[in-house]
């Protein structure tokens, strides 16, 4: 089997890669602004529809793994047109691709296409964005749905883990970096998440497409708690200054995107899988045991 991971310089492309060696898979990466190591890697805009084209179509590979996406959802709700090329036209553009060769898609997607109105999500409730970035996921899912390709989406929700000096710091690496320079850090009571420890994502992922699943998969940590609450569990897991942790409410930060909380429910997962994702305090725990490895 081979692979071709879209977004390899990003968080999740880039653990992607770290398994597909250690494994010693058959496998190829694409990256855009931020190369790494590995001499299999191939520079992409996905953006560009002919680029797109040609480079699944050299590749070949039979799984396409889309890690590529703008993430930020306060850019999202600025730029809607660059959020529409990157997270739309870009997964549309790679489906096009697939087509040609009959690979099988796995597209990774977020929380964000909820509204939070409910309790608890799982993987057959109605979608109803409440921000662009959402907006934008729900409709490269739509794209990947009636695409007649063999497929996986896969829905995730504050993903958390040790991350490279150019990728996008998480809540997690955040806390600990601001404790660690003995700042004051400010975090926001109001919001809720179901923290996903990264390495426990990949997994999941490997295991879906080395099973042959199909079809839409939430893939999340198994507690839902508020992001202050997860601040203090990572000054308690790292033996970090928890008196320096401040709580204040979203209102008072006048961002650009609405965020709303929403708690992906992982149960076809387990039972599909027998996967039973890490709790908060079992992923910190495992990170900081990797802590000596990442600096």
């Amino acid at each position: 089997m081979k692979f071709l991971v879209i977004g390899g310089s990003g968080t999740i492309g880039s653990y992607l890669i770290k398994k597909f060696r250690d494994d010693n898979e058959n496998f190829e990466f694409t990256v855009n602004k931020n190369k790494i190591d590995g001499t299999n890697q191939n520079i992409l805009d996905i953006t560009k529809e002919q680029d797109t084209f040609e480079l699944i179509q050299k590749s070949n590979p039979d799984i396409v793994i889309n890690a590529a996406a703008l993430t930020n959802l306060d850019f999202c709700e600025d730029n809607h047109e660059l959020a529409n090329s990157i997270n739309v036209v870009g997964a549309k553009n790679i489906i096009e691709g697939c087509k040609n060769t009959k690979s099988k898609i796995c597209h990774i997607s977020t929380s964000a296409v909820f509204d939070g109105k409910k309790e608890s999500y799982v993987e057959d409730d109605l979608s109803s964005p409440l921000n662009y970035y959402g907006l934008t996921k729900i409709k490269a899912e739509q794209i990947v749905q009636k695409s007649g390709l063999k497929y996986l989406i896969l829905r995730t929700d504050c993903l958390y883990g040790w991350t490279k000096n150019f990728q996008r710091i998480n809540p997690v690496t955040r806390v600990i970096n601001t404790l660690k320079s003995g700042k004051i850090f400010k975090e926001i009571i109001d919001w809720y998440n179901t923290p996903t420890y990264i390495p426990d994502f990949v997994f999941a992922l490997y295991t879906l497409i080395e099973n042959d699943n199909k079809g839409v998969y939430h893939v999340t940590g198994s507690e839902y708690m508020d992001r202050f609450s997860l601040a203090i569990k990572t000054a308690e897991i790292f033996n970090l200054n928890k008196k320096l942790l401040a709580p204040i409410n979203s209102n008072l930060l006048n961002l650009s995107a609405k965020r709303v909380n929403v708690n992906l429910k992982n149960v076809k997962l387990l039972e599909q899988t027998g996967i039973q994702m890490k709790g908060v305090t079992e992923g910190l725990t495992q990170m900081q045991k990797n802590e000596s490895n990442n600096n």
